[in-house]
C-alpha cells in the first residue's frame, strides 16, 4: 500500500506550484470523472464520488497534495505571523467553562490559558486548595484525547468520564475515585450521543452506546439501533445490563437520566434531530418494573425537567409554539389531566431548571437571555439579575440543592461563573477571567433588517468605537440559520483580534434557528430551507447599503449546518461576498444520509429518497450547484481528516468541484487538519494555528491594510 501512496504523492506535488507570474494557484490534478445517475428521473453527475472511499491511497495523496498548496499560500501572507502571536496573547487566560456542587465537593472545569484540553478540579470548599480531578492533557502527547463526558454519583465519590479520540464522536467511558484519584478498571468502548447517569446509590450508571462497527468503518458507517445499558461498577462491559432496544426502530436513540429522588429511570426517545421527542420511563424501585410509554407519537418536543413524587415537570412546547412547562401524574397521564405550571408568554421559553424546590425558566428577548423564577407552583418571583445584554446558561442543579451556577457572557463580556443563593436570591461572582483587552473601547448594537419576504431578522454587530461607516470596513458575517439552535451573545477572542485589526464582526439570528420558537425553525427548514440563505444573502446586502462594508470587503463565515449555509449563498450569490470561510460543512444535500450520524438531519433537509424533498435539495445543494466558468470569491474550506459527524468527503467534492470550475484568479483552498474532528475537543494549538490561516486569508482577499503597530 505505501508504494502506490508516495507515488500519487509525487505526482500530485509536481502540480501543486503557485504561479508568480500570473498569481493564478495551480492546483493538484483532481481525477474527475463522468459518474452520473438518475435519481427521481433527474440525471445527476457526482464526478467526485471516488473521493467517498476517504480510506483510499488516492484521498490520502489529494489530501496531502491539497494541504501543500495551502499551507504554502498561507504561510505567505505577511501579516499572518502578527495575527497568530496577537491571537495566542489574548488567548492566554484563564477560561472557566463549568462549575456545580456534587454531595461534599465543588468540582469546575478550567484552562489555564495555553493548555490544549481543560482540566477538572475539585474541593470541598470553593476557598480551598483545588485538586485536580482529571488533567485530559496527560492522556495524549499532541492533545487530541479530549474529555468528552462527565457524571458524578449523588455522593460525590465517583466520576464517570468519557474521552474521545482525535475529534470522534466516539466515547469511550472510564470511572474514577474522585478522592483517590485512581480509575478502576471499567472501559466501555462504542458509546456515542450520550451522557452517563448514575443511580441514587452510586454503584453503576446508564448509557447510551452502538453495536461495533465494521473493521476500518468507525469513521463512515452509518450509526443505528443505539440502546440502553446499565453498567454496574468493577464489573467488564460484556456483564451490562441491556435496559431499552427497539430493534423495529433502527433510527430511535436514548437519552437516560436518574430522577433526583432515584426513584425512576426517565428515556428521552430521539429520532435524528427531529425537535419532536417521545418520553418513557421505568420505576426503579420495582424490580421487574418495565418501560412506560408515557408520551407517544413524536408530536412535540418535550424535556423532563423534574418530579415530585409520581408528578412530572417537562418543558414542552405541545399547543405552546414559544415553549411552556407543563406536569403529568405518571398516574393519570391521559392528555386531559395535563397541568400547565408556566403558561406560554410572549417571549421564547427555551429551558427550564428544577433547583431549590425552584423553577428556574430561562428565556430570549430578541435573541438575549432572562432568567425568571417561578414557584413549585408556577407563581412568578422575580428574575435573576443578568449584567447586561448577554447570554446566561444554568449549570445543572437537583431539586433541593440551595446554590447553582450559571455562566454569563457577552460579545465584550469574557464567560463569567457565577453562584447563585436560592434563598437570598442574590448572586456572586466566582470565576472571572481577565482578558487583554479594554472592552469600553469596543461597542455592540442590535439592528433588524426585513428578509426577501419581509420577514424581520434581527442581528448583532460589535466593532471599535468611532468606526467610520464608509464602506471601507472589513466585515465577518456569521450565522448557523438550523436545527432549532439559538445564536445568542458570546465572546470570542478571535473575532477581538478581528475587531483590534479594524474589523466588523456581525452574527445574524436568521430562521431555521429558535430565537423565535418553533416557527422560526420551522420557517427555515424542509420545504422552506431557502428562507435560511435569502435571511443571510439580505443580512449581507444590508450590511453594504447602511455603509458598514461593501462586497470587496465582506467576508462571510459559518460551519456545520452553517458551512452548508456558506456554500449554498457562494453559489447562489458569488458576486455579493469578498471572501468565504466555510467549516466542516456539510454540502453534498443528495448523499448526506448515507453517512454516520447523517441519516438524522432529514428533520431539517428532508429524505432525498424522496421525491419532494429531493425536488428542494437539488436546487440549493451547494456541491450541485457550482457553475463552471463562474468567478467565485476567495473561499477557504475547512474540515478534519476524523470528523464523523460531517464526514470529510463533503469538503473534498465541493472544493475539487470548485476548483473546476472556477473563472478568475480567486483562490479555492481546503485546509484539512489531521487528528481532528468536527470541532469539539480541538486543542487549543490546532485553535490558534486555525484562525491565524483563516483571518490571514481574509486580510490578503479582502485588501486588508492592518493598523499601524498590529
Amino acid at each position: 500500500m505505501k508504494l502506490p501512496v508516495l507515488a500519487l504523492l509525487a505526482a500530485f506535488a509536481g502540480s501543486a506550484i503557485a504561479t508568480e507570474t500570473t498569481m493564478q494557484l495551480q492546483y493538484p490534478e483532481t481525477r474527475r470523472t463522468d459518474f452520473k445517475e438518475t435519481l427521481h428521473g433527474v440525471e445527476v453527475a457526482d464526478p467526485y464520488r471516488w473521493m467517498e472511499d476517504m480510506n483510499s491511497p488516492e484521498v490520502a495523496a489529494w489530501v496531502a497534495a491539497q494541504n501543500k498548496v495551502t499551507s504554502q499560500y498561507l504561510s505567505d501572507i505577511p501579516a499572518r505571523d502578527a495575527i497568530r502571536k496577537r491571537y495566542e496573547k489574548l488567548f492566554n487566560f484563564e477560561r472557566y467553562e463549568s462549575a456545580s456542587k456534587v454531595g461534599d465537593k465543588y468540582i469546575w472545569s478550567k484552562n489555564d490559558g495555553l493548555q490544549n484540553q481543560s482540566v477538572l478540579y475539585w474541593a470541598k470548599s470553593l476557598g480551598a486548595k483545588a485538586k485536580v480531578l482529571l488533567d485530559p492533557n496527560k492522556l495524549s502527547k499532541d492533545g487530541t484525547v479530549a474529555l468528552s463526558g462527565t457524571a458524578i454519583s449523588d455522593d460525590g465519590k465517583w466520576l464517570a468520564y468519557s474521552v474521545s479520540k482525535g475529534g470522534s464522536d466516539w466515547q469511550e467511558w472510564h470511572v474514577r475515585n474522585i478522592d483517590t484519584g485512581k480509575d478502576l478498571k471499567d472501559v466501555i468502548s462504542w458509546s456515542k450521543f450520550s451522557g452517563a447517569a448514575f443511580d441514587k446509590d452510586g454503584k453503576g450508571f446508564y448509557y447510551s452506546a452502538y453495536d461495533a462497527p465494521k473493521a476500518g468503518q468507525a469513521l463512515a458507517e452509518q450509526n443505528y439501533y443505539q440502546k440502553i445499558y446499565y453498567h454496574k461498577l468493577g464489573t467488564a462491559q460484556s456483564k451490562d445490563v441491556l435496559v431499552y432496544e427497539r430493534k423495529d426502530q433502527k433510527e430511535w436513540g436514548f437519552g437516560g437520566e436518574v430522577t433526583d429522588d432515584g426513584k425512576y429511570l426517565v428515556l428521552s426517545v430521539w429520532k435524528g434531530t427531529d425537535r419532536e421527542n417521545q418520553i418513557f420511563y421505568k420505576d426503579l424501585q420495582s424490580k421487574n418494573g418495565k418501560v412506560v410509554e408515557l408520551l407517544k407519537g413524536f408530536d412535540a418536543q418535550y424535556s423532563f425537567v423534574g418530579n415530585s413524587g409520581p408528578v412530572f415537570f417537562f418543558f414542552t412546547d405541545k399547543n405552546a409554539a414559544l415553549g411552556a412547562l407543563i406536569s403529568i401524574d405518571v398516574r393519570k397521564p391521559d392528555r386531559k389531566n395535563w397541568t400547565t405550571v408556566i403558561p406560554s408568554s410572549k417571549e421564547t421559553l427555551v429551558g427550564v431548571n428544577l433547583i431549590g424546590r425552584k423553577f428556574f425558566a430561562s428565556y430570549l428577548s430578541d435573541a438575549h437571555s432572562a432568567v425568571r423564577v417561578f414557584s413549585i407552583k408556577g407563581k412568578p418571583e422575580g428574575e435573576v439579575d443578568l449584567p447586561g445584554i448577554g447570554s446566561a446558561g444554568i449549570f445543572d442543579g437537583k431539586s433541593d440543592d440551595t446554590e447553582f451556577f450559571y455562566s454569563y457572557a457577552s460579545f465584550g463580556y469574557p464567560s463569567t461563573i457565577f453562584r447563585y443563593n436560592v434563598k437570598t436570591a442574590k448572586s456572586t461572582k466566582v470565576f472571572q477571567p481577565t482578558v487583554d483587552f479594554d472592552p469600553d473601547k469596543f461597542e455592540t448594537k442590535q439592528v433588524f433588517y426585513n428578509s426577501k419576504d419581509g420577514t424581520r431578522v434581527p442581528m448583532f454587530l460589535t466593532y471599535k468605537k468611532g468606526l467610520k461607516m464608509d464602506g471601507s470596513n472589513p466585515t465577518l458575517l456569521y450565522a448557523y440559520g438550523g436545527f432549532n439552535i439559538s445564536q445568542t451573545p458570546f465572546f470570542s477572542v478571535s473575532r477581538l483580534v478581528w475587531m483590534e485589526m479594524g474589523g466588523i464582526s456581525a452574527v445574524a439570528c436568521i430562521r431555521g434557528g429558535g430565537e423565535y420558537g418553533k416557527a422560526w425553525h420551522d420557517g427555515g427548514r424542509l420545504k422552506n430551507k431557502q428562507n435560511t440563505f435569502d435571511d443571510f444573502i439580505a443580512a449581507g446586502e444590508w450590511l453594504i447599503d447602511q455603509k458598514y462594508t461593501s462586497t470587496p470587503k465582506l467576508a462571510i463565515n459559518g460551519g456545520s449546518n452553517g458551512g452548508l449555509l456558506m456554500g449554498a449563498v457562494m453559489t447562489q450569490r458569488p458576486d455579493l461576498w469578498g471572501a468565504v470561510l466555510c467549516d466542516v460543512g456539510v454540502l453534498d444535500m443528495l448523499r448526506f444520509h448515507k453517512f454516520t450520524i447523517g441519516w438524522a438531519w432529514k428533520s431539517d433537509y428532508g429524505d432525498p429518497d424522496k421525491k419532494e424533498d429531493f425536488d428542494v435539495s437539488i436546487k440549493y445543494s451547494p456541491y450541485h450547484n457550482v457553475k463552471k466558468g463562474t468567478s467565485y470569491p476567495p473561499t477557504l474550506i475547512a474540515t478534519g481528516d476524523h470528523d464523523d459527524r460531517v464526514v470529510p468527503l463533503h469538503s473534498f467534492k465541493f472544493a475539487s468541484e470548485l476548483q473546476w470550475a472556477q473563472s478568475g484568479p480567486n483562490p479555492i483552498l481546503i485546509r484539512v487538519e489531521t487528528q481532528a474532528g468536527h470541532g469539539a475537543g480541538k486543542p487549543t494549538s490546532k485553535i490558534i494555528e486555525e484562525v491565524a490561516d483563516k483571518w490571514a486569508f481574509c486580510v490578503k482577499s479582502l485588501g486588508w491594510k492592518l493598523p499601524a503597530g498590529f
